[in-house]
């Protein structure tokens, strides 16, 4: 089983940023975040191939997050997040998955992590 540890998470102001990390306890083809928002589905936000470097994201984060990954550890991912609005509170998960395909798609991913909190206030 893949373990997935991550951190980063706090509150801002809307217009702040916070970049997130995770890093898994083996190499996988797929890594991402998923959040749920307070009375919300799980949504799917960024999406990465550790192998091809190929990216996805929901349309409603583009141009403001990005997802990427360590130079020297492909284990490991980063979300950049930029002019954050109070919409994007939630609790963020780190995924990590055997695929990679330009989707979102909760059944993808066997491995989760425990989330991390973002909060954004107006």
């Amino acid at each position: 089983q893949v373990q997935l540890m991550e951190s980063g998470g706090g509150s801002v102001q809307a217009g702040g940023s916070l970049r997130l990390s995770c890093e898994s306890s083996s190499r996988t083809v797929s890594m991402g975040w998923f959040r749920q928002g307070p009375g919300k589905e799980r949504e799917g936000v960024a999406l990465i191939d550790t192998v091809t470097a190929n990216t996805h994201y929901v349309d409603s984060v583009k141009g403001r997050f990005t997802i990427s990954q360590d130079n020297a550890k492909k284990n490991k991912v980063y979300l950049q997040m930029n002019d954050l609005k109070p919409e994007d509170t939630a609790m963020y998960y780190c995924v990590a998955g055997p695929i990679f395909a330009f989707r979102l798609n909760v059944d993808d991913f066997s491995s989760w992590g425990q989330g991390t909190q973002v909060t954004v206030s107006s």
